[in-house]
């Protein structure tokens, strides 16, 4: 199958790509500033901010499916817009469309969500996401939307980042036990991410990990995994900052992940040092 993957160089889309090729697929990928350096992978500049540059792509690369890992918090133009014109090029190309999305489409309000709820974001970035998702849903409705949640790695993601900066001093911060989401590996999430490419399945689903933990806890996992001092994390409460965006998201993968061979791991699982 002959996979375009947009955002390839970025976190989740370098794990798409590895493991598209890994599969026999062949697979080309976009950047925005610069080409990821994975070996056998056509890398092309693409900039979802000019829709000349999505058609020229489509036009060269003729693909079967297109997977859209790209986004930019702070850009309504990349994460609504961008994907929004992606995906009708993407139908008139005759391309399968699978756009990855986020849980940041909830306030928090219900705190447990499933495929059907309806989104109702409260911070910008998750107003631009849902926008994309219901443009998508009149444009390209056998596209599959992927809802997830936090992307954790093998040490590489910006989470496990910031608790080794905080751990060591580098920077600081506040890990909140009332910020709640739902971790899922990179590796669970791309291979889920792509057995739904393979699919027929159409519309919603959500990609989350099987637990919910709190972004402090998840420090703690981390921090234990790697052998760190847990104890230097700072606690607090996200409400007594009154800082904007959702408390407690919970994304609930169930009727998803009955459908899927990969098996979306909790946090306290992939996170579990090996002793």
């Amino acid at each position: 199958m002959n996979i375009l993957i947009v955002g390839g160089s970025g976190f989740l889309g370098r794990e798409l790509a590895q493991q598209a090729l890994a599969t026999g697929h062949t697979v080309t990928a976009t950047f925005a500033t610069r080409a990821g350096d994975i070996p056998r992978i056509h890398w092309l500049p693409m900039d979802l901010r000019r829709s000349e540059e999505i058609t020229l792509v489509l036009r060269e690369t003729q693909p079967d499916v297109v997977i859209n890992a790209a986004y930019r918090k702070a850009d309504w133009a990349t994460t609504a817009d961008g994907a929004i014109c992606l995906a009708m090029a993407a139908t008139q190309h005759g391309s399968r469309l699978v756009h990855v999305s986020s849980d940041a489409v909830f306030s928090g309000a219900d705190v447990r969500y499933d495929e059907s709820a309806t989104p109702d974001p409260i911070t910008p970035y998750g107003a631009a996401k849902a926008a994309a998702e219901t443009a998508i849903r009149l444009f390209a409705p056998a596209a599959v939307i992927a809802r997830t949640s936090l992307i954790i790695g093998g040490g590489d993601s910006v989470h496990e980042a910031f608790i080794h900066d905080l751990v060591t001093g580098r920077r600081n911060g506040v890990l909140f036990t009332d910020d709640i989401r739902c971790p899922v590996h990179v590796a669970d999430l791309a291979l889920a991410i792509l057995e739904l490419t393979v699919s027929d399945h159409a519309g919603v689903c959500h990609l989350a990990g099987s637990d919910a933990v709190s972004r402090h806890e998840l420090g703690v996992l981390i921090a234990d995994r790697d052998e760190l001092d847990a104890s230097m994390l700072t606690v607090g409460c996200r409400a007594d900052t009154g800082s904007p965006g959702a408390l407690d998201v919970r994304l609930d993968s169930t009727r998803t992940q009955r459908t899927l061979r990969t098996t979306l791991r909790g946090a306290r699982d992939f996170l579990r040092r090996e002793r």
